[in-house]
């Protein structure tokens, strides 16, 4: 028996960017829906292999969230961190050459979907493991505050991880020691393809944030708008009083946990409900609405994302093997050098 949940009304008000930062934030949700969908052909087709999570229904969480964050800023993601990655700033063709397990990928080919990182834009992986990243980004929040500056640490994770002890961990250090941390929440409503009603007795997850003393509020996950405005205080009060907040996006994914999936766990009924909320079309219809978008400009812009898209292919494809002699490089470090 499935639980049932409702999609809310759709976002309303006016979009309070000028065109250029709006078109910004619409362009980046389009190349990461059309990524994705080109993503799922070509595991179809045994060109991507392993396992793929998409993001596909969650764009304007990843596009509002670090629209709203600075270069200086650590990012530490989930296993459906495609959109984070690309949004930072890594290259399409670097991010798809990676998924096709290519010695031009961001990793040589060796992470793949799930472990995407970029020392240079401050992109310290997606993590596999549910909850993984979490540790890892106290960690990095405690450097940050020992080395002084106004970086911060903002760690992306499923509401799946709440239930794990390293959220609750991390939590309390993160309050202790008061570090630079924006713990961002991506609610989809299923671990996996256990609703969320169904794995854990307290579903506020907001309130488990304030039980640590942490400042916590919830937005509107299929709204880039209310995302990036929460994001933005958000971030503002971590720098201004070096403490950790917590934001809840409440999101939905369109596709199934992964390609492995079967999703026996929902009706498609309410999957298609959601669809009605999408945040692409919405967000377009608002802006069309506030005269900020024509018809022939989305045209361009998806034609855009489109062409970037099989580009980055074509890149992938033309891509090389990493060489066998090569294989035992980066896995150890002498003592005293930095890798």
């Amino acid at each position: 028996m499935t639980v049932d949940h409702p999609a809310p009304a759709p976002p309303s008000g006016p979009v309070p960017y000028e065109k250029d930062y709006a078109l910004g934030l619409l362009r980046d949700m389009l190349r990461v829906r059309r990524l994705e969908e080109k993503c799922a052909e070509l595991y179809g087709a045994g060109k991507i292999r392993g396992f793929l999570h998409l993001y596909i229904g969650e764009e304007a969480t990843a596009v509002g969230a670090l629209h709203a964050l600075t270069s200086g800023d650590n990012i530490v993601a989930t296993y459906r961190e495609h959109a984070h990655a690309l949004v930072r700033g890594m290259e399409m063709g670097v991010l798809m050459a990676e998924m096709y397990g290519k010695y031009e990928g961001c990793a040589h080919g060796r992470g793949g979907s799930m472990h995407l990182f970029d020392r240079k834009r401050q992109l310290f992986g997606g993590n596999a493991i549910v909850g993984g990243s979490l540790p890892l980004a106290v960690g990095l929040a405690l450097a940050q505050k020992m080395q002084g500056g106004d970086g911060i640490t903002a760690c992306f994770f499923g509401d799946g991880a709440v239930a794990e002890g390293a959220f609750h961990e991390s939590m309390n250090l993160a309050a202790l020691w008061k570090l630079p941390m924006l713990f961002c929440c991506e609610n989809n409503l299923y671990a996996m393809g256990t609703a969320i009603e169904r794995s854990q007795s307290q579903t506020d997850l907001c309130a488990k944030a304030a039980a640590y003393n942490v400042p916590a509020r919830s937005a509107d996950g299929m709204d880039v708008v209310a995302v990036h405005e929460a994001t933005r205080e958000a971030a503002a009060s971590v720098r201004s009083a070096q403490n950790p907040v917590f934001l809840e996006f409440k999101t939905y994914r369109f596709r199934a946990h992964s390609m492995y999936d079967a999703e026996l766990y929902r009706e498609k009924s309410e999957v298609e409900q959601w669809k009605t909320r999408g945040p692409i079309h919405t967000f377009t219809a608002r802006l069309k609405a506030e005269c900020k978008l024509s018809e022939d400009e989305f045209i361009a812009l998806d034609s855009a994302a489109q062409a970037e898209v099989e580009s980055a292919v074509a890149f992938a494809e033309a891509g090389t093997w990493e060489r066998v002699e090569n294989l035992l490089t980066d896995l150890y470090t002498a003592t005293g050098q930095t890798p």
